[in-house]
């Protein structure tokens, strides 16, 4: 089990851009592969984007070509990039270690103008 604690969201404009960040103090952060995933209120929560021990990514196809993920091993971090916002992008964000069934309090995005 790896606590994960998000930050970075907020309130942006359709079209605009957010950076959320997510990080641990677990010192085995290196050995397993990290989600992002996003719940919008009504919906179940779903993966958005994940990147595993080799910085192998994928994407959900609502998300691909505008969200980035990526990871710092040595700040224990994952980042996931967000670009050309969508107002149905609104959501509150998680990220989980693979494997791990413990969430945090997320982060909010919401798009909005």
């Amino acid at each position: 089990q790896v606590q994960l604690v998000e930050s970075g969201g907020g309130l942006v404009q359709p079209g605009g851009s957010l950076t959320l960040s997510c990080v641990t103090s677990d010192s085995s952060f290196s050995s397993y592969g990290i989600g992002w995933y996003r719940q919008i209120p009504g919906k179940q929560r779903e993966q958005v984007a994940g990147i595993g021990i080799t910085d192998l990514t994928h994407y959900v196809d609502d998300v691909k070509g505008r969200f980035t993920i990526s990871r710092d091993n040595a700040k224990k971090t994952v980042y996931l990039q967000m670009i050309d916002l969508k107002p149905e992008d609104t959501a509150v964000y998680y990220c989980r270690a693979f494997g791990s069934n413990i969430w945090g309090s997320g982060t909010q995005v919401t798009v909005s103008s």
